[in-house]
């Protein structure tokens, strides 16, 4: 399930078209997302007998270069609400959250910093 997805990732990173590089962005956000959800969600899934069938089925989708299910997602539901709540297009996602999330890494950063540099003995 991950080699193709591997191989096609390196190309598009290569390439100077800006289509595949989406789909395969789009095809890791949604493969690390279902892979979260499993792992959530195992205790209920593993009573589902047909469970990876329909993950097979639904990877297949999306990696499949006919149907480009990962783009077809991105296209029809995230992007949208991306626009919607940062703004049209040629929208710049970061501004004031980027630099609220960057301080706060950056204090947390500078915290075990201190705790490191401290001996306890």
């Amino acid at each position: 399930m991950l080699l193709y997805p591997l191989y096609a990732s390196v190309v598009a990173i290569e390439s100077t078209s800006k289509l595949d590089d989406e789909q395969w962005l789009a095809y890791w956000i949604l493969y690390s997302f279902l892979t979260l959800m499993e792992m959530l969600l195992w205790s209920i899934l593993e009573w589902v007998a047909i469970w990876y069938d329909l993950k097979l089925a639904f990877v297949a989708w999306l990696v499949l270069p006919q149907f480009r299910g990962a783009a077809f997602i991105y296209e029809k539901f995230v992007r949208e609400k991306i626009i919607r709540k940062y703004g049209g297009p040629g929208l710049q996602i970061g501004g004031k959250d980027k630099n609220k999330f960057v301080d706060f890494v950056t204090d947390k950063k500078v915290q075990l910093v201190f705790i490191s540099n401290f001996s306890f003995y």
